[in-house]
Formats: structure tokens, C-alpha cells, sequence
């Protein structure tokens, strides 16, 4: 059991009010709030450790490098990689996402195919078409249901000798759902494709274990973890890691420079070219540590316990259109909905005049809100710090916005 009352005073920004109203922040899918633990943690970089890593032989570089490094350990206990040495530091997801399509982009031929599903973000679209444009290679998307969930059966037999790569979400911004990945996985390899997983709404809200699910690459985000933005992570196999070509050339990312040629440097620093963030990494190590002193178990019961509470409540407003799997076993703490005849865009804006914070929109995943025939949705993400009298009142909102705007 947590207690919420001390957890919300680890952040700051919730003690804010917006337009004379308290903050209740629910677009946490987008970014979360981040705790004094890691903003003391910035504060202590820049005052105390601030040089550059891996090149000097005096005492703050080496202290700032072991800082780093620490960091990097923290992530690879968190995601039970094999090696330290399989967690690339990246801006973030897309990042992550970005260097391993490039790499395969060189690596592809005329002919192969990449599969990603219906229910993706934008940066797990984008970056596939672009190494299809370069390669040659097909891109097939695997269906929904209504609800958002994977037709399981249509990727199968779309599977072939030909798929060389799948990536997909772990869990959908959009709607929340978390897909069959151990499953999806299990394909993949029988067919001898890598997977690739997009894991920034998961990471969050789920204990991520690369090696039970045998992932081949999983990308996450900082700041969708209680960390600062710009800072993300990329494990990827070593093997795997070892066969992709650079993404960046610069300096720390190689071994030895000739204008003939050069050669690259070791797992994983071949993918982190020039200067890092170093205060960013070293942040979000401590977020980890927030996590697991928190629980990560305790944190994830409490967002399922809200999202039982807010679908109850929203539920019981006539007209409401909610989007998603109806099994809430298979969702993490999202919820995408719409009131009919409606604009998303209008409800938002009202609720946002009662200090409500959702997101509205196509929430990057526009091929999703095709699939559904709307512009958008609101969407409403839930945190480890929000409480059952927030959700009551965004309940409370939606019907204000009903009667104001119907």
C-alpha cells in the first residue's frame, strides 16, 4: 500500500494552480511530473560533477563518468539486459527507434519486409517508411478490432521467409492497450526476423524484462518514467547491436581516425557520438531509484485502481464514446474518449479553465483516428501521484463540458 498524500509532495509542480484552480495533471502519457530526487539530482550534476565524461584524467571527470556509467548499470538491472553494454543512451524513444531503422535501412534489400501494426505512434511509422524509401523493402501493418486490439491471426499469416524486421508498441498511446509482445516475439523469430519495440508507454506501468520476452531492441523514454526530457535508452542484443552501422560519426564513437578510414569503438559507445547528456543520464538513474523505492508493483496496482474508477464514472455519462480493450487486464492507466457531436478540441479547453490537464488531439497516431472516422480524442493518463477526488472531479468536468457544449 502507498501512501499518496507523502508521494504527491515529492512533486513540486503539483502544488501549482492553474487559472486560480489546483493542478490535477492528467497527461502523464505524454510526460510525467518529475520528483525533488531527480531535480536535486540536476542540481547536484551542474554544482558538483559538470565535465565531460570518458576523456580526462582529472578528479570531476572521472567522478562524472563513473556517475554516468552507474546510471547505465541502474538501466540495465531495471530491464534485466545481459550486459551493461547493451544500453545505448539516446534522446528518447524516437531516437532509439530512428538509429535502429537506419541501421537496417543500410542493411535491407528490394523485396524484404517490415512489419509494424495499425496502433502505432508516428515515430514507429515514420522512421520504417524512410528505411523502406532506402532499401527497398515493403512495410505491411498488421489490424486492429474495434477496440484497438492486434488481429493476432492476419499477423501470423502475414509472417513469411521475406519479414526481416516487426516493431511495434508494448503498450498504445492512444488507447492504452497493451499487445501480446512475448507472443509476437515468438513469431517473429520462427521466421527468423528481428523485433523491435517501441516501450514508451510500458515502461512506465510495466516491469519490461528484455530477456523473458527475448526482445531484440526496446526503446524508452525518461521523461514518461518521472525523468528529465531528452534523455531516452535503447537496449538492443550485442550481437545484434554489433552487426547495425553507426548512426552518428564523431568523436567517442570510434577508435581510430584516418582520413582513409576509421574504426568504431566498442559496445556502447559506438552509438553515442560526441558529448552526451550526462546530467540527463545520470537523472535518469535516479528515477529508476524513485521507481523502486516507490514499488514498481504498488505503483502499477494504484494507476489500475484509478482507471477501474475513472471508466466507472465516465461510463455513466450518456453519449460518451470510449475507445480501447474493454478487458482492463490488457490496458495499462489511459483513457481515450470522446463525447458524441462533440470536438475533443472544445472539452479540452474547458476542462483545462478547471485546472484539468488532458491531452487532445491524434495524440501522434493518426492512422488510429482513421481507423475510427474522428479527428481525435481525449485522453486522460494516469500517474502513481493522482488520486481518486481528481479522477472524481474530471468526471465531474466531462458532464460540465456535456451541458455547456451540447
Amino acid at each position: 500500500m502507498i501512501n499518496i498524500q507523502d508521494i504527491r509532495e515529492d512533486f513540486p509542480i503539483l502544488q501549482r494552480r492553474v487559472h486560480d484552480r489546483p493542478l490535477i495533471y492528467f497527461d502523464n502519457a505524454a510526460t510525467s511530473q518529475t520528483p525533488t530526487e531527480v531535480i536535486d539530482s540536476i542540481v547536484h550534476y551542474y554544482t558538483h560533477l559538470n565535465a565531460n565524461i570518458h576523456r580526462g584524467v582529472h578528479a570531476l571527470s572521472q567522478e562524472a563518468t563513473e556517475a554516468y556509467e552507474q546510471a547505465r548499470h541502474k538501466l540495465q538491472l531495471h530491464f534485466n539486459a545481459k550486459h551493461a553494454r547493451e544500453i545505448v543512451f539516446t534522446a528518447g524513444t524516437t531516437h532509439g527507434i530512428n538509429l535502429v531503422a537506419s541501421g537496417y535501412g543500410q542493411l535491407l534489400k528490394a523485396g524484404d519486409e517490415i512489419v509494424i501494426s495499425a496502433s502505432e505512434h508516428h515515430s514507429n511509422i515514420v522512421p520504417w517508411q524512410l528505411a523502406a524509401a532506402h532499401s527497398g523493402a515493403v512495410l505491411r501493418v498488421i489490424p486492429m478490432d474495434a477496440h484497438g486490439v492486434l488481429d493476432m491471426q492476419a499477423y501470423t499469416a502475414m509472417l513469411n521467409e521475406r519479414t526481416r524486421v516487426v516493431s511495434v508498441q508494448h503498450v498504445s498511446n492512444a488507447m492504452g492497450n497493451i499487445h501480446p509482445i512475448a507472443r509476437i516475439t515468438e513469431l517473429a523469430h520462427q521466421v527468423g526476423a528481428v523485433v523491435v519495440i517501441d516501450g514508451a508507454q510500458s515502461a512506465p506501468h510495466i516491469q519490461v524484462d528484455v530477456q523473458a520476452l527475448d526482445v531484440d531492441f526496446y526503446a524508452v523514454s525518461a521523461h514518461k518514467m518521472y525523468g528529465p526530457t531528452g534523455i531516452g535508452a535503447l537496449y538492443g542484443k550485442e550481437e545484434l547491436l554489433n552487426t547495425l552501422p553507426p548512426y552518428q560519426g564523431g568523436g567517442e564513437m570510434i577508435k581510430e581516425v584516418h582520413f582513409q578510414a576509421s574504426t568504431y569503438a566498442d559496445l556502447p559507445y559506438k552509438f553515442e557520438a560526441g558529448t552526451p547528456n550526462i546530467c540527463g543520464a545520470i537523472a535518469f538513474g535516479t528515477a529508476i531509484d524513485y521507481m523502486h523505492f516507490i514499488g514498481l508493483e504498488a505503483m502499477a496496482a494504484h494507476e489500475h485502481a484509478l482507471l477501474q474508477h475513472a471508466l466507472e464514472g465516465l461510463q455513466s455519462i450518456e453519449g460518451i464514446e470510449l475507445y480501447g480493450n474493454p478487458n482492463l487486464n490488457e490496458r495499462t492507466a489511459v483513457i481515450s474518449f470522446n463525447l458524441k457531436g462533440i470536438h475533443p478540441y472544445d472539452v479540452g479547453t474547458l476542462l483545462d479553465q478547471m485546472g484539468i490537464a488532458v491531452r487532445t488531439g491524434h495524440h501522434c497516431a493518426q492512422p488510429v483516428m482513421d481507423c475510427y472516422h474522428i479527428p481525435g480524442t481525449i485522453r486522460a493518463s494516469f500517474a502513481v501521484y493522482n488520486t481518486f477526488e481528481e479522477i472524481d472531479l474530471l468526471i465531474e468536468g466531462v458532464k460540465k463540458a456535456k451541458r455547456m457544449l451540447a
